[in-house]
């Protein structure tokens, strides 16, 4: 995953301050214990998750893929009011888990997590959406941004996560089905004329991608 000068990882989260603090046993805890603990958003991605969503004060917030529920409870710090997030994990041990550690989020009430097929699940989920946040399996990512642009406000935000995938995306031969699926998407995302779209080297890569 740290691809990246992890140095580097090391000094901008001395420098970060935005994520909430009282995620920090959540975060740790999923760290010690998850067998793919490193499918969680690192601390510093998720206080940007949570810096953006200040700034843009969301009324509707959408994100696939939950796993601890770590990302959502950072996603939902801007959330206004009378705001939700709708968040969705497959695995149901994963989203058991998340939805114990929201207890722990002053913002519980208006986090909703469903279980199950985040394909399924998108053909009911069709708020229009200020914020997105794409972070599953890789080989649906495609599919997923094509199912949720429509539902998307203008001047809306979607972003996805790990489009550097490890850096594999930068072999000029890729082997891997997530890598190739992972480049796929970004070419649908750079050549969509309703899209206006800026890739970040944070952690595994992001891309933020505004609605027209």
């Amino acid at each position: 995953m740290d691809f990246i000068n992890p140095l580097a990882n090391d000094y901008a989260a001395q420098f970060s301050n935005a994520t909430p603090s009282y995620l920090k046993e959540v975060y740790e805890t999923t760290l010690a214990t998850h067998s793919h603990a490193e499918m969680q958003s690192s601390w510093t991605q998720g206080g940007f998750l949570s810096l953006i969503s200040k700034l843009l004060q969301p009324t509707h917030i959408l994100e696939v893929g939950t796993f601890s529920g770590f990302s959502a409870m950072c996603l939902a710090e801007g959330l206004k009011v009378d705001g939700q997030l709708h968040t969705i994990e497959l695995r149901e041990e994963d989203a058991i888990k998340a939805k114990n550690n929201i207890l722990l989020c002053p913002h519980k009430e208006k986090i909703k997590v469903h279980i199950g097929d985040a394909g399924e699940i998108l053909q009911h989920l069709t708020a229009p959406w200020d914020l997105v946040f794409i972070d599953a399996d890789k080989v649906n990512y495609a599919k997923y941004y094509q199912m949720i642009f429509p539902h998307v406000k203008s001047n809306g935000l979607i972003i996805a996560d790990n489009v550097l995938f490890h850096g594999e995306v930068l072999n000029e031969a890729m082997k891997g089905k997530n890598a190739k699926a992972i480049h796929a998407f970004n070419q649908i995302v750079i050549n969509d004329s309703l899209a206006d779209t800026i890739m970040l080297t944070v952690r595994d890569g992001l891309s933020l991608i505004r609605k027209k």
